[in-house]
Formats: structure tokens, sequence, C-alpha cells
């Protein structure tokens, strides 16, 4: 079964609206874990205008699922990644004034750099994945700096779902099937929900992970954290 990672950063933007501690972001990820989440992703900006660094920290030591941790690999990111030690770092090429990740890494141009990143965090035990776009030779390239994992940019997929499902999924699905003869696992993430979820998962099976944030907490408002881990969960078995 592919795993739920539930991304916290809506969370704690409604809590950074008001200041004080409500929601409490912690308490949230219990939750969700507790109601079947198998994951939590936390991606801490710069700015920390939604997941403080603080967070992270406190984070840490409470979880019993997998804790990824996500973002670009600044200094102050990777220095939290080593402290921490979550289960996964994904690398992800936003700019630090970027609203959300909207790109996947040219591998190839930054080739050194992750794969000093990747040696890195592999010699803490902290598994890698690269955010990636569906391009062959990029997802290639990804795999030779020695990383466990791509995850690859669903948002074109979910774009074109309601267009033409079977074309917008096209790309992915051959993304997905490089990747794993190549040996790399193959996590997803950006702009999944409910409506196309299901889709994604029958076409690519073998998916380890999905990263799911804005869609679920955004549903949650109208079904209720529990029902709604339910819901994806759902998603992820219904083939």
């Amino acid at each position: 079964m592919t795993s739920l990672s539930v991304n916290i950063n809506k969370v704690a933007t409604i809590r950074n609206a008001r200041g004080g501690n409500m929601p409490d972001v912690v308490k949230v990820a219990l939750d969700c874990e507790a109601f079947g989440a198998r994951g939590i992703t936390v991606h801490p900006r710069p700015d920390e205008r939604h997941i403080r660094y603080s967070d992270v920290y406190a984070l840490k030591p409470l979880l019993k699922t997998e804790f990824n941790i996500e973002g670009y690999p600044g200094r102050e990111f990777i220095d939290l990644v080593l402290k921490v030690k979550p289960t996964q770092v994904t690398l992800v090429p936003d700019a630090p004034d970027a609203i959300t990740s909207n790109a996947g890494w040219d591998v190839k141009a930054n080739f050194d750099l992750l794969s000093e990143l990747v040696d890195t965090f592999t010699a803490k035990g902290i598994r890698t994945s690269i955010f990636v776009g569906t391009d062959i030779s990029n997802i290639k390239q990804a795999a030779k700096t020695g990383a466990d994992r791509i995850e690859l940019y669903t948002e074109p997929y979910a774009a074109g779902y309601n267009k033409n499902r079977e074309a917008a999924v096209a790309p992915f699905v051959e993304a997905a099937r490089l990747a794993k003869s190549i040996g790399l696992g193959v996590n997803a993430g950006h702009d999944l929900n409910l409506e196309n979820l299901a889709y994604l998962i029958r076409q690519i099976p073998w998916l380890e992970e999905v990263s799911i944030g804005h869609a679920l907490i955004c549903d949650a408002l109208y079904f209720g954290l529990k029902e709604t881990v339910a819901l994806y969960n759902k998603q992820l078995v219904e083939q």
C-alpha cells in the first residue's frame, strides 16, 4: 500500500495568522498519525511563514511514523536536517520566496550539489529523495547521485486530469517505470486530491508515498480531520 504522508504546513499557516498556538501543529500531526497517516511532512522555509524550525524540533521525538522534511538545501536547512535526522529528506529546488514548489530539479545542472548532499545525508542514515518532473534523462541523472528515491512533481497531472486523465498520467507512468527499473523508489506530490489520487495509484501501484497537504487540510474543514485521513487512505487501496 502506498503510504500517506500528511503535509501540515497549512495548519501552521493558520496558527501563524493569529499568533499563539491554535491550532496546535504538534497535536494535529499526532492526531493524523492516530487517524491512519503513515508519515508527516513539513517544509520549513527561511522566513518561517508556516512551519517553524522550532516545530520541527518539537515533532521529532514525538512522531511514531515516518518524518519527511522537504525544502531547498540552504545552509540552515541542511543543519536542521542533520540535527533532527528525519526518516527522509526531500530536496526541492524552490526559491526562498516561492509560494509553493512549482518545478523539479534540473539534476544535470545541479549534479555536484545534489550528489554531495545525498552523500552527506546518507552517511547520517537519512533516506534521500529528489523532487523532479517526468523527464527521463533527468531521472537517470537523479539515480546517479545515489539518491534512494525521487518525488514526482504531480501538478501537471492534476492540471490535466479533468481534460484527459489518460494523457495526463501517461508521462508519470513512464517516468515511474523507468525509476523502478533503475532502482529508485518513487514518491509523488503536489495538487493530489480526493478526485485524482485513486486513478494515479491505479496506474502506478508501486508508488511508495504520496505527500498531501493543501487539499487534505481543505477537505478537513468539511469532513473533519479523522474522516479526511480515512478518505485519502481509501483512495490508496481502491484499485
